[in-house]
């Protein structure tokens, strides 16, 4: 049987292979395509739920690839995050990061937010045709986990390739290439830092002590700067592009925000829950064999759960491949996880994505796609969901 996620349609609209693979079973074993075998596919939003929550499946990839040799070149740094980790190194590591992201912090980003996102379209002019993904939906978010971090502004672009880079589905050499650039200059700003600190998050990190006293290691220190450096852009970059796409896409719900603004807030989930961001959530592995629902998952199986899928679970919400923006449960959606590993930046992805809204509706309140949207072409990874290109006439 061929892997569904082959097929270059799974990229264009994965929602009808996540209704298939649903339908069949809502946990079930699928071939991954090339040299990865099978894996448990979750695709029902109860099971996804439990399953994001469930201890008993570990994010410990290092401990799955010990007797697996993968023949990869990844940098330990990237192989070792905390989202790769369990309880304890999990809780304590995550302790130490957790108070750069409370909604309180992200309160006092969204002026610097608002006022980045202004100046990148200071230049547009109502007429002009822009992409939309290159001049706002990519540079805002990358842009604020680099001021944040504290990366020096004539390094975003380089920093930006090698994301990208490592989330290339399927090009290993690529990836690891890309961990070894990313690693080797977040150890190297890291050094900065520690010589000549700042009020950045990377000074904060390199200084940071938990409750026995003791820092993090070089290894911990890189791996921590490099996981909020991409998971703090990436999936926001596409949530952007996914809300701005799915409105225009649905004219009678893009009057309901152009005539009261203040929807927006309780309209970002909703448009998580229709086009999550995060397709398939990053690695799980069952180290015994465990059930999810009525399904067994084998001792050692790699289990894939998919927000996404969940997401548009009729069993879950009603008529869920309609954008509905009064829809009741819609903060329910699982765009961000669940459980002990719940996206730590949540609330920053959150006021980005309403600052983009709000600006947009203000600014450009005729904003219409230039080509159909059966044409734009997606990123082809499997974990995130995003545009490759968004062209709009203000």
């Amino acid at each position: 049987m061929a892997s569904p996620f082959s097929d270059p349609a799974f990229y264009r609209d994965r929602y009808p292979v996540y209704a298939a693979l649903r339908q069949r079973c809502p946990v079930a074993r699928v071939p991954m395509g090339g040299s990865s075998g099978t894996a448990t596919v979750v695709t029902s939003y109860d099971q996804a739920r439990a399953a994001l929550a469930d201890l008993q499946l570990s994010k410990d990839t290092n401990a799955f690839f010990a007797d697996r040799p993968s023949g990869r070149a990844l940098h330990p740094a990237l192989a070792s995050t905390m989202l790769n980790s369990d309880p304890p190194d999990h809780t304590r590591l995550r302790r130490l990061v957790t108070r750069a992201f409370t909604p309180a912090r992200v309160q006092q980003l969204r002026p610097a937010v608002r006022t980045l996102a202004e100046e990148l379209v200071d230049g547009w002019s109502p007429g002009d045709r822009v992409d939309l993904m290159e001049g706002l939906a990519v540079p805002l978010p990358i842009t604020v986990i680099c001021r944040l971090l504290g990366v020096p502004a004539a390094d975003h672009d380089r920093v930006r390739r090698w994301s990208l880079d490592l989330l290339a589905t399927g090009d290993h050499e690529r990836i690891d290439a890309a961990s070894h650039a990313l690693a080797e200059y977040m150890a190297a700003l890291a050094a900065a830092k520690r010589t000549d600190p700042d009020e950045a998050l990377l000074s904060a990190l390199v200084s940071a002590r938990g409750e026995d006293g003791d820092g993090l290691s070089e290894l911990e220190l890189v791996s921590l700067a490099v996981l909020l450096l991409v998971a703090g852009h990436e999936t926001t970059t596409a949530a952007i592009g996914n809300s701005v796409l799915a409105l225009l896409q649905h004219p009678d719900q893009l009057a309901l925000l152009r005539s009261d603004p203040g929807r927006i807030p309780a309209a970002v989930d909703e448009l998580l829950r229709y086009d999550s961001p995060v397709s398939i959530a990053t690695w799980r592995w069952a180290p015994k064999a465990t059930r999810l629902g009525e399904a067994e998952v084998p001792a050692g199986s790699p289990v894939f759960v998919s927000p996404g899928a969940a997401n548009r679970d009729p069993d879950r919400f009603t008529d869920p491949d309609r954008l509905d923006l009064d829809r009741p449960d819609a903060g329910s959606h699982l765009a961000f996880g669940h459980g002990i590993h719940r996206c730590l930046g949540a609330p920053l992805a959150q006021a980005e994505i309403e600052t983009v809204l709000l600006l947009l509706l203000d600014r450009f309140p005729g904003l219409q796609l230039t080509e159909p949207a059966a044409q734009l072409a997606w990123r082809h990874s499997r974990l995130v969901r995003g545009l490759e290109a968004l062209p709009v006439q203000l």
